[in-house]
């Protein structure tokens, strides 16, 4: 950190590591410190560099692979254009979210389309996967303090249930990268044009379900056009008729991994919510309207 100091401005975002804004070699960019979790800096470097030219992604300028809390591994970028897109969204017109909607859908095609052979996550700069290793859904919910009564139990578990048919009959039976946090706050736009120009934060990115990004930007959504559109650009990717339904189903191992953190943090509530909803009615909609309409 000592080379960038001087210029550091931290930026919101990232779960594992710290990000500041700075200067170097005379450009913008972007320095991500490693210090919870060091062995994913070679991990996410890979990554970026396995998908850079296929999705908008920031050109690696630098990656320390191995350090200490004090001086901790770290991945220099490029720092991208844009605006956050959630911030965009707050005043988009019906055509430039529609405009957005379907470009997310491209996104999601195409991260759907990098196959792995197994499911799990990334340990090293090759991506050598290992397998979650967590035993099946029902158990893992029972294993979370969600604070449900018995009934609650009892619907949730026909949740489960449904979530496991509904992939079982109408999904697409292989594993693909899976960017795991696909949703506006890690996308940026260029407001001027509503072209999206950067998927970033990568650290919880897996090999996993080609429905589970899609089931994380509907987890909280409440913008039909732009669901709308993203879905109907993937109605024409044979990824299945019941997207919506899909992508609920994929997106369960982690909005209940969410739902059991601490509930000082609002995107926790937000999941448990949800889920306390799920388990009320029963159904994998708790309640949210379906955004599954061609526009």
């Amino acid at each position: 950190m000592t080379d960038f100091a001087a210029s550091a401005v931290p930026l919101t975002g990232g779960y594992g590591g710290q990000t500041y804004a700075v200067s170097a070699a005379g450009e913008d960019a972007v320095l991500k410190l490693y210090v919870k979790d060091p062995g994913r800096a070679e991990v996410d470097a890979a990554l970026l560099r396995l998908v850079r030219g296929l999705l908008p992604v920031p050109r690696i300028l630098d990656v320390k692979r191995e350090g200490s809390a004090e001086d901790p591994p770290f991945v220099l970028t490029e720092r991208l254009p844009g605006t956050n897109l959630q911030v965009f969204l707050e005043s988009a017109g019906e055509e430039d979210r529609r405009r957005i909607g379907e470009q997310l859908g491209e996104l999601l095609a195409r991260l759907s389309g990098m196959p792995f052979l197994t499911a799990g996550m990334f340990r090293d700069g090759d991506l050598t996967i290992e397998p979650f290793g967590l035993g099946d859904l029902e158990s893992y919910a029972d294993g979370l303090d969600l604070g449900f009564d018995e009934r609650q139990r009892e619907r949730f578990a026909g949740v489960i249930a449904e979530a496991e048919d509904v992939l079982a009959e109408d999904g697409v039976d292989r594993v693909c990268l899976v960017h795991s946090d696909f949703n506006p706050k890690n996308l940026l736009v260029d407001p001027a044009t509503a072209r999206i120009t950067g998927l970033i934060d990568w650290e919880f990115a897996h090999a996993g379900s080609p429905y589970a990004d899609l089931g994380n930007l509907l987890r909280f959504s409440t913008d039909p056009v732009l669901a709308g559109a993203a879905l109907g650009v993937l109605r024409r990717m044979d990824l299945g008729e019941r997207l919506v339904d899909l992508g609920r189903a994929a997106d369960l191992w982690a909005l209940l991994d969410l739902a059991g953190r601490s509930p000082a943090h609002e995107i926790a509530v937000a999941a448990h919510d949800l889920v306390s909803r799920m388990s009320d009615t029963g159904t994998l909609a708790g309640g949210r309207p379906s955004p599954d309409v061609v526009h």
